[in-house]
């Protein structure tokens, strides 16, 4: 086979969904075919609402199969804190957020090659999770909200104002 004949790198992830997660490894699934035909491209599970604790891995794990992503845009409502900006594997990732309560967090790639992820609410039950991530791979996926009520999952609330208070006291205590 000459060079001419072998086929580019398509940067796509592995298919291998079910092996055993490492502790700190994003919960993250992503279409694997060639074509980006659905409003979604995969889904993430964090474990937690802190950004700076779950954001790493994700970014990492897809920097690993997809090449550098530059941004993240986040609903502000579902997350305890939100910095503009966070130095991951010695790379700025700039993090733009918004009150828009749509359930996913839009990750860019270049200039213009966007990806958009269902965002699972980390109390999800495991088949839960699983069914959910399942439809927002499927190339007839629907929008992140209706998948996460035709799953069990319901809707990612949005932080309490004591929630946020407790987390600003804690990290005021250290």
């Amino acid at each position: 086979m000459s060079d001419a004949d072998t086929p580019p790198e398509t940067k796509l992830l592995p298919d291998a969904i079910h092996n055993a997660v490492k502790p700190g490894t994003a919960l993250l699934r992503l279409g694997t075919t060639h074509v980006r035909e659905g409003i979604l491209d995969g889904a993430w599970w964090p474990r937690s609402r802190d950004v700076g604790a779950e954001l790493p891995s994700l970014i990492t794990a897809l920097t690993e199969h997809v090449g550098a992503l530059t941004r993240v845009g986040l609903d502000s409502s579902a997350w305890e804190e939100l910095p503009t900006r966070l130095i991951i594997d010695d790379r700025v990732v700039h993090i733009d957020s918004f009150p828009v309560g749509d359930d996913t967090v839009l990750l860019t790639r270049g200039d213009r090659d966007h990806f958009s992820l269902l965002v699972i609410p980390p109390d999800t039950t495991p088949d839960a999770a699983r069914a959910a991530m399942a439809r927002a791979v499927s190339a007839h996926n629907t929008t992140a909200e209706q998948i996460l009520i035709d799953t069990g999952t319901g809707r990612t609330h949005p932080i309490a104002t004591e929630d946020r208070q407790a987390g600003q006291e804690r990290r005021d205590t250290r």
